[in-house]
């Protein structure tokens, strides 16, 4: 049989080093389908539930190998689909091809069944590079910019097959004019800043006395040098939340998370620091860094256009952050020991301890804080985590402790409800001997990541180590939007849209021959955890969790104490509820050791 362009399609990915496709089938996308079967395994297929979540695994696979992630899809239906997951590789800078069916060329512009203008509706998310591919001498060059773009751009690509094309016969294209002559592979490169700017920018760190660090996932390759630098700058560091795993949280002067859902001794960090250095972070909360002015700012990263956008900085190094912070130790003076660090390191050490004190107030029936504050000394080396976007959030950003060799990730920028699952199950067939947990808020595992425990039920006996958990933290509310709804719009929650219903994910997951726990005793939560660890099969922990725990911002502000008197003012239903557990979580951070008492 000759090769037909479907057969090309596949083994050029091959040849590129793909491995693995997410995706589902469909009649615009048989040719490369059929392609991937007669490949008799070159490349693995996995089968997604919904064509979303085959996107974020592709992010996922993208976001814990470092290679490129590829989801495929059909024509129509398919392909749109996929846009919300692309999106989420696309602001969290990861490398995905998007490969998707179309309808025949001659129907094409016939208004025929499925026939959707993909150009443009993946203009925008795969703006570097989407195109159509009509003739089969023009495939080899369109599959080889896909990958190229997007893994020497870090950013989603898109490539568009009209179903005939795939089944015709391949053909190399010919020695002429307006033909192209493409080729596979490509070697990173070392992005450097010159020598002068280095200079420049360790005579403004040299300066500081007070200096903080930010760091993101632009950091995740370079924890050496980040603890270097900060320890030779006498250096406090921060993380934002997709750099949670760059540096190991049992360092005294690691501040934890940032922002919203950051820690009080980051805040500190930055409204009292005279120096900011940023590196591989796109953080963009300006409110959370340093007031415009007080600090002077250093800013890495290796695409030009995040660079002193969040903060007016006054040298700006465009570099890969492991050579650039290599090149720029040498020239930075050692501090002498000094207060900033002490100050820091007592900051720390106090919100930890406010951290314990708040797990362990009192709920109903279940803490939410209590369940990771309890999985962080029991996680595994080399975990994996994943978190879904919601007020599980908040307790994976500030309870989990990281330790050397842990990974972890969620929808950054994007922000996306339903990616916890799709990403641990990318996760764990890219690391097949590690665990995988993550943790999901009812909302996102009724939204879609329900249908995507069908996918591990699948495939889950391939797996080398079996350990796969997913939390599901049950309080039937929406709850992250209930808490924005009163503290930063000051309305009471609103429950026809934020109440949902009650549903037995455990039981759920026993139905499909996983293994199942329910916990509704804060007593039974580690034990829980520990049995999910040992088991022989993926679980599914459901937590019965009180939804009045307050998600707390690292200080309460005037504006927003205000928001929420006024929703409880104005007919809050849960006034009651939402007053004594605020009331607890204050009485723990304010008065330690008071907390089991109210």
């Amino acid at each position: 049989m000759a090769q037909t362009v479907g057969d090309f399609v596949v083994a050029r990915l091959a040849a590129w080093g793909v491995r693995r496709l997410f995706g589902y089938p469909g009649d615009g996308i048989n040719g490369v389908f059929g392609a991937l079967n007669r490949a008799e395994g070159k490349i693995e297929f996995i089968q997604a539930r919904h064509e979303e979540m085959a996107a974020f695994m592709a992010a996922a696979h993208a976001k814990f190998t470092g290679e490129l992630g590829v989801c495929i899809a059909t024509s129509g239906p398919g392909a749109s689909h996929l846009l919300t997951g692309l999106y989420d590789a696309r602001l969290d800078h990861q490398p995905v091809l998007a490969i998707v069916g179309q309808q025949a060329r001659t129907a094409l512009g016939g208004h025929y069944q499925q026939e959707l203008d993909l150009l443009s509706m993946f203009k925008d998310v795969a703006s570097d590079f989407v195109q159509q591919a009509m003739v089969p001498a023009q495939v080899r060059h369109l599959v080889d910019r896909a990958v190229r773009i997007a893994l020497g751009r870090k950013t989603v690509t898109a490539l568009i097959l009209p179903n005939d094309l795939q089944e015709l016969p391949y053909e190399e294209p010919p020695r002429q004019h307006g033909t192209l002559h493409s080729g596979v592979g490509l070697s990173p490169a070392r992005v450097m800043p010159f020598d002068a700017d280095l200079e420049r920018a360790a005579a403004v760190l040299n300066a500081g006395s007070k200096v903080a660090m930010l760091v993101g996932a632009g950091a995740l390759g370079a924890t050496d040098e980040v603890i270097a630098v900060a320890d030779r700058l006498g250096a406090g560091v921060a993380k934002a939340l997709l750099g949670k795993a760059v540096l190991p949280d049992d360092l005294p002067w690691v501040t934890g998370s940032i922002g919203l859902l950051g820690t009080k001794p980051s805040d500190t960090l930055m409204n009292e620091c005279d120096t900011l250095l940023m590196v591989g972070s796109d953080f963009p909360y300006a409110e959370f860094l340093p007031p415009e002015g007080q600090a002077r700012g250093v800013q890495v990263d290796i695409k030009p256009d995040m660079l002193s956008l969040r903060y007016p900085m006054e040298v700006s190094l465009v570099g890969d952050a492991r050579e650039t912070l290599r090149a720029l130790l040498p020239l930075l003076n050692a501090k002498d020991a000094n207060s900033w660090r002490a100050t820091i390191a007592a900051e720390v050490d106090a919100w930890w301890a406010t951290l314990a004190e708040r797990a362990k107030v009192k709920a109903d029936p279940v803490n939410p804080q209590l369940v990771t504050w309890e999985l962080s000394p029991r996680l595994p080396d080399g975990v994996i985590l994943t978190s879904d976007s919601g007020s599980c959030a908040n307790w994976f950003a500030r309870d989990l402790k990281m330790r050397r060799g842990m990974m972890a990730s969620l929808s950054g920028r994007l922000a996306s409800m339903g990616s916890a699952v799709p990403y641990a199950i990318a996760a764990k067939f890219a690391h097949p001997q590690r665990a995988v947990i993550a943790l999901v808020g009812d909302g996102a595992m009724q939204m879609n990541n329900m249908a995507e425990l069908i996918t591990v039920a699948k495939y889950w006996r391939q797996w080398a180590d079996p350990r796969w958990i997913a939390c599901v933290l049950n309080n039937a509310d929406l709850n992250q939007v209930t808490w924005e709804q009163r503290v930063m719009e000051g309305d009471p929650k609103f429950e026809a849209s934020q109440n949902i219903p009650d549903v037995p994910y455990h039981r759920f997951a026993e139905l499909i021959g996983l293994k199942g726990i329910f916990v509704d005793d804060p007593g039974q939560v580690g034990r829980a955890w520990e049995e999910a660890l040992s088991a022989d099969r993926p679980v599914v922990i459901e937590v019965k969790t009180d939804p009045e725990v307050p998600p707390l911002p690292p200080h309460i502000t005037f504006e927003q104490a205000r928001n929420l008197a006024s929703a409880l003012a104005h007919g809050e239903p849960s006034t009651a509820s939402v007053i004594k557990g605020t009331a607890r979580q204050l009485v723990g951070a304010i008065l330690p050791g008071a907390s089991d008492k109210h």
